[in-house]
């Protein structure tokens, strides 16, 4: 089955930001570029215009994007595809062939972070394939390095891809998304993770520094040992390690300030009450400024 990079489209802000890093990451990774609308999806950015069907409308959102892409991409290949059906609907079926899926996120501050959506945390839920949420001020220069004079620049090196690893169950798929990002920009691998002193006070317990530096250097040990064999596989991709006590989803929200791409992991699962995120990515994607890839494992 051939793969593409595929974006979720609806003539909204973000929802071109998203296809303009789709586009971006379709030619680092040498793929075709697939824009997809589904004739209910809501909100648009702008009202329909009376008597047109959704069906017209939603050419007219495909084709305005496509024509902004060549400009920009004139040698990227782009497909489009209007489907019949609700949004999570339609892109779930994309998402088949999607490697990634990516869809838009409304900015709203550096603190609050921005706003997922329903459509955007039903398919980061329930997609078998990674899914990439771009914030609506995204900028191809805001994933690179600034100049020497400190200002925005598209010729720099790419900023860090950062990756959130739980050591005791490391999944291969997301690890290896993560290097061949960064391989892929020729960018470093940041690599986070984070964990909790013993519970000293909740039995009224002394603070032991030297049980606290030892259970470190397990810590540090523990990622350096699950990341070996990723080292060899991409000797050319310089990796560092950030191993520190406390919420995991805080230090990826930290890291990604200063980041091109952020990676966690999703397992599949289900719950009573229907698919989950779990609340570290959960917490990335509501709070981090970066794009944040969602990659789904067993």
């Amino acid at each position: 089955m051939p793969r593409t990079v595929t974006v979720g489209v609806d003539g909204s802000p973000e929802s071109l930001a998203a296809a303009l890093w789709a586009a971006r990451e379709a030619e680092r990774r040498g793929l075709p570029l697939r824009l997809v609308h589904a004739w209910d999806w809501q909100p648009y950015a702008q009202p329909v215009p009376d008597g047109a069907a959704h069906r017209h409308w939603g050419e007219h959102v495909l084709r305005e994007a496509a024509e902004q892409l060549r400009e920009s991409h004139p040698d990227l290949r782009i497909t489009w595809e209007h489907v019949a059906q609700p949004p999570v609907t339609a892109l779930l079926s994309a998402s088949a062939e999607a490697d990634p899926l990516v869809l838009g996120s409304r900015g709203l501050s550096g603190v609050v972070g921005f706003l997922v959506g329903s459509v955007g945390l039903a398919l980061a839920a329930r997609t078998r394939r990674p899914v990439v949420l771009v914030r609506s001020d995204a900028r191809a220069e805001g994933e690179r390095q600034l100049d020497a004079d400190g200002r925005p620049s598209t010729q720099t090196p790419y900023r860090d891809v950062v990756l959130g690893l739980d050591h005791k169950r490391p999944d291969d798929a997301v690890v290896a998304f993560a290097f061949e990002a960064a391989a892929s920009r020729a960018a470093r691998l940041r690599v986070v993770h984070g964990w909790s002193l013993p519970p000293y006070f909740a039995y009224g317990l002394p603070a032991d520094p030297a049980l606290n530096d030892e259970l470190a250097r397990q810590e540090t040990n523990a990622v350096e040992e699950a990341l070996a064999p990723w080292r060899e596989k991409f000797p050319g991709v310089e990796v560092v390690e950030q191993t520190a006590v406390g919420n995991a989803g805080a230090h990826l929200v930290d890291a990604a300030a200063d980041a091109s791409l952020v990676v966690v992991g999703r397992r599949i699962r289900q719950s009573p009450l229907g698919a989950r995120i779990g609340p570290v990515t959960h917490a990335v994607l509501h709070h981090a400024t970066a794009p944040v890839a969602v990659v789904p494992h067993d």
